[in-house]
This record gives C-alpha cells, sequence and structure tokens, in this order.
C-alpha cells in the first residue's frame, strides 16, 4: 500500500469577485474525491460556480460552512491523496485551462473539420 498525505485545497483565482458565499457544500469528511469532482458551490452577484478538487482522495476536513463569505486563497478543505498523485496539475489556471481546449472560430472552420461527403452512395455506404 503506498503513502497518503494531506494537501490543502484552496479557493482558485475566482477574477474580480470578491467576497463570494459558500452556497453548497458537495462532499463531507470521509467521501470519495476525483480530480475535478465538486468540492463546494460559491455564487458571486454575477454567477455561481463549482469549486473543483485539483486532487484524487478522501475529504479529511471541510473547512467552511454555508453562508461562509470567502475571497482567493482561503483554505476548503483538506484531503487524503495517494503520494504519488500529490503533485498539483499542470494546467491550473483558466488561459492554460483554455488553451488546452479545442477552439473553433468560425463555422467554415468547423464545416472544415467534418468529412465531405460528395454523393449519394458515399453517404450510404
Amino acid at each position: 500500500m503506498s503513502a497518503r498525505e494531506a494537501k490543502e485545497v484552496l479557493i482558485p483565482n475566482i477574477g474580480d469577485a470578491e467576497d463570494v458565499e459558500v452556497i453548497e457544500l458537495c462532499v463531507r469528511p470521509g467521501d470519495a474525491v476525483a480530480v475535478d469532482g465538486a468540492l463546494i458551490v460559491i455564487e458571486s452577484d454575477k454567477a455561481s460556480m463549482e469549486v473543483p478538487s485539483p486532487y484524487s482522495g478522501t475529504v479529511r476536513e471541510i473547512n467552511v460552512a454555508l453562508g461562509d463569505v470567502v475571497n482567493t486563497g482561503r483554505l476548503i478543505a483538506v484531503l487524503d491523496v495517494e503520494a504519488e498523485a500529490a503533485a498539483p496539475p499542470a494546467a491550473t489556471s483558466k488561459a492554460a485551462a483554455a488553451a488546452a481546449q479545442p477552439a473553433v472560430t468560425s463555422k467554415a472552420a468547423a464545416t472544415a473539420a467534418q468529412p465531405a461527403v460528395t454523393s449519394k452512395a458515399a453517404a450510404t455506404a
């Protein structure tokens, strides 16, 4: 059995939103969580957003409560993770995550990416 270690999970950079409210707790101590699984839901005056787990593991503790007002960098949970999996994911910023997604910038580009069907016989073959 491999070693486990505790990893802190903080509120990520939430842009220019400040003082956002915790409106939902999605996990509790003892729950298993996967990478990108929702830990909590926060709400600003503009939108609500799930805060995902950066690690796969077991929730050791939750450090926020419903109604808490939080900001970037606030400790929200501690997870027990496999020691090998303790390295944070490479894409932690919105820009890096967006860069990893393929972008279709126009209808022409989207159409060009689709295989062309040149005849009815080819379409049914």
